[in-house]
């Protein structure tokens, strides 16, 4: 009987804490995100971004900003050697 009884007791324990979890799960994690979103403000919100005109909206090319590596990329960086297949 004590066997059965201890079953029963984890079986009932079991499903309790499958319904408890389905409560307490989203406002647990929903407390956590408030949390982790409250720190990102606090250690980025220095750190926005410049505020976009109307001429620069998003699509746009803007091609101001090119490096020097860019232009001298047609640099022959190394020696071609050609390699032939031997059956």
């Amino acid at each position: 009987m004590g066997f059965l009884r201890t079953i029963l007791l984890i079986i009932l324990g079991y499903y309790l804490l499958k319904i408890i979890g389905r409560w307490l799960a989203p406002k647990f994690f929903a407390y956590i995100a408030k949390k982790a979103e409250k720190h990102f403000q606090e250690t980025f919100g220095e750190f926005t971004g410049p505020v976009r005109s109307e001429e620069d909206q998003i699509g746009n090319v803007n091609s101001k900003n090119r490096s020097a590596r860019d232009k001298n990329s047609s640099e022959k960086v190394g020696e071609y050697i050609d390699f032939e297949e031997i059956d």
